[in-house]
């Protein structure tokens, strides 16, 4: 049954998400990158929004100006001299992470300057009051404006991209920027194609903001699922992306008028609000291509450091073990009180190993861990509470995430991804997937409602529970060191720095792309099953999608290619949250992913650097009075001195 009512209220929501996926559509066609930090931007302009008619008491029309024609574009502006230029030469993974590490920055911001508080009282830029139709219907006059600065943006950038000179340079620039910046100013066009994509995410946050509410992960969530819109364009066609936007918002009201049974009246409901990201995912899995210009690995050029040393093959052998293996264990000595906090740094740790195996070594930007961490959890309780005994769920759990993730990999690994699509495509479907686990699964009460966590008897005293913690994590870095050494590690290896040698040498690369990232999965099982039975409740927060965005970008700043780098990256990152007031983590976090191309390997990287100069105080001196070919051999000498053996 068809309602024109309901049709005309979707036509709103369909009008923002068309916005929202034009600015992404438009800064990729301009750029070349897709902008993850889209969602943030816009909640970045909805708060600034907020402040100034709120709290500065500005007029209405004085803050939309300040907001969205200086504010918004200027981020764009700042953005892309600071970031994202200086990045252009480090590959799409790259610029992909430093679209994540701007994400996970101003989120930041958001939760140090506004407390990360959600607000209903988020000021609206449109006019009320609405127009009679016949058969007494009504169209708001706020639908009417929508539409028409919709089809006005549409239509000019459609135009501009396609029958202009301007379009024409810009096709140039994103095939190859190098050979056409000496005909065309490419810096100032990727300039202007940041800035407009960044001025249309402050249009879609300011209006979505008094629909949904003014909330920092809700909001951001919401702003990203509309990228199912773009993938449904293809990351081409404007034309496409509009009526597509404007077909799910009405498809999205169309479906409040569904009354089923009430045991499924909740699953209905969570169709209806959450329709944009079901169509994120059902295109990833059904489009046969997307015009993704993606000719990097999925994950090369995040662990670029590492893959120049292949000799260096285990980097927890290298590493003081010992040392940090004392840091870790100084938390049983903790008063209980102390103790309380320390109970997240193993459960968080396991979860970042598993990145650093799904990302690392077989090269795959996986954004969804934090959906495999919370079914981990869940799993793990279900078991519980179905009389298994408690040891026996905590791992059995975990176990059950590992078809999910074989599923996953073989799904969107095995589609031509490791051949055509590349690191963005399954950045998106991971992220996609973890989206769907969390509307579908941990918001809804017939999944997670009356859940009891407890621990067993030997174990409700915290200090055990931590050792118990300190164990599971040994055994996590034990299943990474028998993935990184012998056959399997040097087969990792050659896949990682060439798929198709790695091919010509016989090696069934997209089954062992598949094998890693069910590990992966099981391992964020694992770390999520750590951390709901160390808080003794399940807690949906804990498994955003956003929250899990956050903590790849933690990885990938401590090298993605380390183990233990990720567990200190862990340990850091709860004690940044537990030292300081909410925002700093993430605002650190943010920093150091955007600088990732200036420090390419993380802090890893720059520590194993640092290491490797300090035990060349020979050669430092000598090497700095030649010329650049006689450096090159002395270095060269320096070597085969180093290699040669004692006798």
């Amino acid at each position: 049954m068809f309602y024109a009512g309901l049709a005309i209220n979707g036509l709103a929501i369909g009008c923002v998400a068309a916005l929202a996926a034009v600015g992404l559509l438009a800064t990729y066609r301009v750029t070349g990158v897709f902008n993850i930090a889209f969602g943030s931007n816009a909640v970045f302009c909805a708060y600034v929004m907020w402040q100034c008619v709120r709290v500065w008491h500005l007029p209405l029309a004085v803050a939309a100006v300040l907001v969205l024609g200086i504010v918004a574009p200027g981020v764009g502006l700042v953005l892309e001299r600071l970031v994202y230029r200086p990045l252009r030469r480090s590959g799409a993974s790259g610029l992909l992470v430093a679209t994540l590490g701007v994400l996970v920055l101003q989120l930041g911001l958001v939760f140090l300057l506004w407390g990360g508080r959600s607000y209903v009282d988020a000021p609206s830029l449109l006019p009320a009051g609405s127009v009679r139709l016949p058969g007494s219907l009504t169209l708001p006059y706020a639908t009417i404006v929508e539409l028409c600065v919709v089809a006005l943006i549409a239509v000019l950038l459609t135009f501009l991209l396609r029958a202009t000179r301007v379009g024409l340079m810009v096709r140039a620039v994103v095939d190859d920027r190098d050979l056409a910046s000496a005909l065309v100013p490419a810096d100032r066009l990727a300039a202007g194609g940041w800035a407009f994509g960044s001025f249309l995410a402050g249009v879609a946050g300011v209006l979505w903001a008094p629909i949904y509410h003014l909330d920092p992960y809700s909001l951001t969530l919401t702003v990203l699922e509309t990228m199912g819109v773009a993938v449904l364009a293809r990351l081409t066609s404007l034309p496409i992306a509009v009526v597509a936007a404007l077909a799910i918002g009405i498809a999205q009201t169309e479906l409040t008028a569904v009354h089923p049974a009430a045991r499924w009246q909740g699953l209905v409901d969570a169709f209806h609000t959450n329709l944009f990201v079901l169509v994120l995912f059902a295109a990833l899995m059904v489009l046969p291509r997307l015009g993704i210009r993606d000719s990097g690995s999925g994950g090369g050029g995040l662990h670029r450091e590492g893959a120049r040393r292949t000799s260096r093959v285990d980097h927890i052998s290298r590493l003081p073990l010992g040392a940090l293996s004392l840091v870790l264990a100084l938390p049983l000595f903790f008063d209980p009180a102390d103790l309380r906090a320390s109970l997240a740094v193993p459960a968080l740790a396991v979860v970042f190993v598993s990145l650093v195996v799904a990302t690392g070594y077989a090269g795959q930007i996986s954004l969804g861990q934090a959906g495999y961490a919370g079914l981990g959890a869940l799993f793990m309780v279900k078991l519980a509470g179905a009389g298994a005994p408690w040891l026996l769920a905590l791992f059995l759990g975990p176990l059950l995430v590992v078809p999910l993730g074989w599923l996953t990999g073989a799904v969107f690994l095995n589609k031509g991804v490791a051949t055509h699509r590349r690191g963005l495509y399954l950045a998106l479907a991971t992220f996609a997937t973890a989206a769907v686990v969390a509307r579908f699964v941990f918001a809804q009460p017939v999944f997670v409602g009356g859940l009891v966590v407890s621990r067993p008897r030997g174990f409700t005293d915290d200090h055990w529970f931590y050792a118990l913690e300190l164990a599971c994590l040994l055994l996590a870095l034990l299943l990474v060191r028998s993935l990184h050494t012998g056959p399997m590690g040097r087969a990792l290896v050659a896949m990682r720095d060439s798929e198709t040698a790695a091919v010509s040498a016989g090696i069934d690369v997209r089954l062992m792309k598949v094998f890693v990232f069910a590990c992966a999965a099981g391992l964020a099982g694992l770390g999520g099953a750590l951390t709901t039975s160390a808080a003794q409740a399940f807690n949906p927060t804990d498994f955003d999608p956003v929250q899990g965005l956050v903590w790849f970008a933690a990885v990938a700043v401590w090298g993605v290619d380390s183990a233990l780098g990720a567990v200190v990256g862990a340990a850091a990152l709860v004690a940044v949250d537990v030292g300081t007031v909410s925002g700093v983590s993430s605002l650190l976090i943010g920093i150091g992913a955007v600088l990732l191309g200036r420090f390419p390997g993380g802090i890893g990287a720059a520590v194993r650097r640092a290491g490797d100069w300090a035990v060349r105080p020979v050669e430092r001196p000598l090497t700095r009075r030649l010329s650049p070919a006689g450096r090159a051999v002395a270095r060269a000498a320096a070597a085969r001195v180093r290699e040669r053996p004692v006798s």
